[in-house]
């Protein structure tokens, strides 16, 4: 049976793989055949399987020095679905952006199965933060700067 406990355990632990670029880590976090979603133009579309979707974000830390933070998680054992809000630092690019993220776990295996992103902003490669435009982050106690210490050994 899912709790929230463990829906939010099982998130933390897969951010907390992607931060270490663990990709062994991140693939016992989801199903095999596990979906990450995103908006149109985003990293080349759905990637499919829990190795796909654990390797790419291994792939960002060493290229873009990517870092994440989760700033809010609500976890609904009921119906087998979390949401989160997210900071994705691109430490090599200098900027930050900001969304949330649907998750569907598996009843069976207690695993993560889907992942829907949907960004705060618009991708544009002129602004140094993509955020909801006017929300005061800071007011809100939102992380403003990269807690994971970067570059990150796979950028070396």
């Amino acid at each position: 049976m899912l709790t929230a406990e463990h829906m939010d355990a099982l998130i933390r632990r897969y951010f907390d793989g992607c931060n270490d670029a663990d990709v062994e880590g991140m693939v016992a976090c989801f199903t095999p055949d596990a979906v990450h979603y995103f908006p149109p133009g985003m990293y080349g579309g759905a990637w499919r399987g829990s190795r796909t979707i654990a390797e790419n974000w291994a792939h960002r830390v060493a290229t873009l020095g990517s870092a994440w933070t989760v700033d809010r998680l609500l976890a609904d054992p009921a119906s087998a679905q979390a949401v989160i809000e997210w900071t994705h630092y691109k430490t090599a690019e200098g900027t930050i952006l900001r969304g949330d993220e649907w998750y569907v776990f598996d009843r069976e295996s207690g695993l993560i199965a889907e992942i829907r992103a949907y960004y705060a902003s618009p991708v544009d490669p002129n602004r140094r933060e993509l955020a909801l435009d006017g929300f005061d982050y800071t007011a809100r106690g939102y992380h403003l700067e990269c807690p994971i210490p970067r570059p990150h050994p796979s950028q070396n």
